[in-house]
């Protein structure tokens, strides 16, 4: 059951002040049985000098008789003192002394006492008196009654018994109400919050009016909305994109299956609706392909099957696999220097084929294409980096941010971007995330170069490593799907 902030807050404040109320109130009351009790020991003190001067000077019968009478008159009807006089001459007795159970007793004579017969203790003090004339040795008793003291105390204890109770009840009800008016900001918080739907992406929480302790909650809050907005985006472009790649296909199948019905074809006419057909479908198993791989990739997915090699060698065989696409249109590549990684050759080879089949379509005859493998600098010293570059057109700064996303074409600074799907450098970025890298695109003085970048082993080698030649008879990276379209010079 979700409990109200306000209500637990207030409960707590309550709490406290009980707490505080009543470490007070016991401090408060043994102050006053202290105060009390010296009270008491200070009027017996008093009663005692008094009856003693009475007694002192009781020295023949006729003046013990007034002393007799004296000390009847000085005692209380309540029985709250008692004065008691005892000597070997039982002429001179007076009263009935306290007897009992001594339950704490101090210097100078002072005793507590619980009476045998029952009742409140009596506080007493007793005094010897040497004998003086016709009177012998005497010992003098006084008590006081300890019942005023606890019926005060009792008093005072139930006061501030009931004073606790209310003061806790009213810091109960004035937190509450302070709570609720301090809580307001979150209240508005979850009401701006609520307001986001769909259809609103774009508001956002104003923290401009929250206190400090709000403000970084708000400010997570929407960076998590700009996030989300930003993911619901993309979905909403990726699934736009992916109906127009798959439309075009499905159009051209219909369209050409349409043509075929229409009437009566021969086997050859059939045989070529029929391979047409076949590069059409090839064409959307490679882009559904590449889609799963890329939805995989946005799950987190991390390469697995990692082995330390020679990146330079992974290359060599890469540049070899492409032979054929290299030859075709007339361009050679150089690869210089080397570094050791741990790599999923597959991933790796797949990756450096994309960004080569993406420099051989924007080449013009005759180019070369440069890869270079070499170490990260600063921050990135702990990287290898793998560059592909080639001479081609400028590319723009605002176009090079977008190079990597999915489906995107630069159709006014690149050329041929209409024989691809627009996935290949996506996949790249999402080879080199998985292995914990990155990827950049830098455009600057003729030459166009795109880069990933993988976690390093070792220090790299800093040679170079001369120009690679296709050799029909090398092993090369094992041909997945879209090794087999780049084998027909279709791109990745």
């Amino acid at each position: 059951m979700n409990r109200s902030i306000a209500r637990r807050l207030a409960s707590m404040f309550a709490l406290v002040a009980l707490f505080v109320f009543t470490l007070v109130g016991t401090g408060l009351f043994l102050v006053l049985r202290t105060q009390l009790e010296h009270h008491l020991r200070e009027s017996l003190d008093d009663r005692t000098q008094i009856a003693r001067i009475i007694v002192y000077h009781a020295v023949t019968p006729e003046r013990w008789r007034t002393c007799r009478e004296k000390l009847t008159d000085m005692t209380p009807h309540d029985g709250s003192t008692v004065y008691s006089v005892t000597s070997a001459d039982p002429n001179y007795h007076f009263g009935t002394p306290v007897h009992g159970t001594v339950t704490k007793s101090w210097s100078g004579g002072y005793e507590r006492i619980a009476p045998a017969g029952g009742g409140p203790d009596m506080l007493t003090s007793t005094v010897t008196l040497p004998a003086n004339a016709a009177r012998p040795p005497v010992q003098l008793q006084v008590a006081s009654s300890y019942s005023p003291n606890l019926r005060t105390m009792r008093v005072f204890g139930s006061a501030l018994a009931a004073l606790s109770a209310l003061g806790s009840l009213a810091v109960l009800l004035l937190s509450y109400s302070v709570t609720r008016i301090g809580l307001a900001p979150l209240t508005r918080l979850t009401r701006d919050a609520s307001a986001v739907s769909p259809n609103n992406r774009s508001q956002r929480l104003n923290t401009a009016s929250l206190p400090l302790e709000l403000n970084d909650l708000a400010n997570s809050f929407n960076g998590a909305l700009e996030r989300l907005d930003g993911a619901y985006g993309r979905l909403e472009s990726f699934n736009a994109d992916v109906a127009h790649e798959l439309r075009t296909p499905v159009t051209i199948l219909i369209g050409q299956t349409e043509v075929a019905l229409t009437r009566n074809r021969s086997v050859d006419d059939l045989r070529h609706t029929l391979q047409s057909n076949l590069e059409e479908f090839e064409r959307m198993r490679t882009i559904i392909n590449d889609m799963l791989f890329l939805a995989r990739a946005d799950q987190g997915e991390r390469a697995t099957g990692l082995v330390e090699v020679s990146l330079a060698v992974e290359v060599a065989h890469t540049l070899e696999f492409l032979e054929i696409p290299l030859e075709e249109a007339r361009v050679h590549a150089q690869l210089h220097g080397d570094a050791v990684a741990r790599v999923n050759r597959s991933l790796f080879g797949r990756a450096c084929t994309n960004l080569l089949m993406n420099a051989i379509q924007h080449c013009e005859p005759g180019a070369s294409i440069s890869v270079t493998i070499g170490r990260g600098e600063g921050p990135m010293r702990n990287q290898v980096r793998v560059a592909v570059a080639n001479p081609g057109e400028p590319i723009a700064p605002d176009v090079l941010e977008h190079l990597f996303d999915r489906f995107y074409r630069a159709e006014v600074s690149r050329t041929n971007s209409r024989e691809n799907h627009g996935l290949g450098l996506a996949i790249v970025k999402a080879i080199a995330e998985m292995h914990r890298g990155t990827v950049s695109a830098h455009s600057a003085n003729g030459i166009n170069t795109f880069s990933f970048s993988l976690a390093a082993s070792v220090m790299s080698a800093s040679g170079d490593v001369p120009a690679v030649r296709a050799n029909p008879n090398a092993t090369g990276v094992a041909a997945d799907t879209a090794y087999s379209s780049l084998a027909k010079g279709k791109s990745a």
